[in-house]
């Protein structure tokens, strides 16, 4: 089920497979992938941003029953003070009865000293707040947050998915002559390197990374600057390529400088120089040792002539 879903995903956001591989002989092709691990430690990431987005939306739901509590306490409070105004005006003495209850007796105590005045101005703020809102805010409230609760709930399989899909677009191919990166789901990153540009391959580990057993290759390029830039400007450079969190980091960082030097060795150009052939690491191998074959050979005639003109001289 989830193949059939990741190839349809793939064929939506047009995403192939699997990328072409760099210049070089079919042989020498060696495809590495993103480690495990890396792949839990994305789910676990996953996991955790799930989680938060659960308790925002719980926590907005707090709060508009706390808001809709308050706002129906407010419009209670003005319907009996609205009542009891009127109650108070039909029940008025007279102007001189009233000075006369007014001398006699003593005011009421005020409650309202009582509280502090800030807390009495902000609370006297947002009553005049919920007093203005329209009858129809609380509705669309309720509305936006059962949406976002229903897409909450629709996108966790969908994000899962593309955890998994994005952990399997990590690519690093490697060839006797180049080698290509590519990583990414919706947004592509593709890089080629050629071996004649190279110049240094590094292998970075932090400490989670350490602890999971993963690892970053590093290889630098022609024009990549000096070693003293942070590493997130040297991610996005064009001149720095990254095998990120792979569990053989050293394997693919020994291949890496093998297979430089045999091509700095072997004296080849661009890949793109057709004139040139491809050889394999066999076939190499097989001409270093003709090579060496050839300079005994050399050796042994020229040892040969020298005892031939000494056998003559003293003849």
């Amino acid at each position: 089920m989830f193949n059939w879903f990741s190839q349809q995903v793939l064929r939506l956001v047009r995403v192939p497979h699997e990328p072409e591989p760099p210049s070089g002989a079919p042989g020498s092709i060696r495809v590495f992938r993103a480690g495990r691990n890396y792949y839990k430690l994305r789910v676990i990431r996953w996991v955790f941003t799930q989680i938060g987005a659960a308790v925002g939306i719980a926590f907005s739901f707090v709060m508009l029953n706390f808001l809709i509590t308050e706002a129906d306490e407010v419009r209670s409070t003005v319907v009996k003070n609205t009542q009891r105004q009127q109650i108070t005006a039909a029940a008025t003495p007279p102007p001189e009865v009233a000075a006369t209850v007014a001398e006699t007796e003593p005011p009421p105590p005020s409650t309202a000293k009582k509280r502090s005045k800030a807390e009495r101005q902000g609370k006297e703020g947002f009553v005049r707040m919920l007093a203005r809102w329209p009858t129809w805010i609380i509705p669309l409230l309720h509305v936006f947050e059962y949406g976002a609760l229903l897409l909450f709930i629709a996108q966790i399989p969908f994000s899962f998915a593309a955890v998994r899909l994005e952990f399997e677009q990590h690519w690093y191919i490697v060839t006797d002559r180049s080698l290509r990166i590519r990583i990414g789901l919706l947004s592509v990153r593709e890089s080629t390197m050629s071996f004649a540009n190279l110049q240094q391959v590094e292998v970075s580990q932090g400490p989670l990374q350490r602890w999971l057993g993963l690892a970053d290759v590093r290889v630098q390029s022609a024009g990549g600057g000096g070693g003293q830039k942070d590493h997130e400007n040297l991610a996005d450079s064009l001149h720095m390529g990254i095998f990120h969190s792979i569990e053989n980091a050293e394997e693919v960082r020994d291949l890496i400088l093998r297979r430089l030097r045999r091509f700095r060795e072997a004296g080849l150009g661009e890949p793109d120089d057709q004139n040139i052939p491809i050889e394999t690491e066999e076939t190499l191998t097989a001409r270093d040792k003709s090579n060496s074959s050839s300079d005994v050979l050399t050796a042994a005639h020229e040892l040969l002539a020298e005892a031939r003109a000494l056998r003559n001289a003293l003849s």
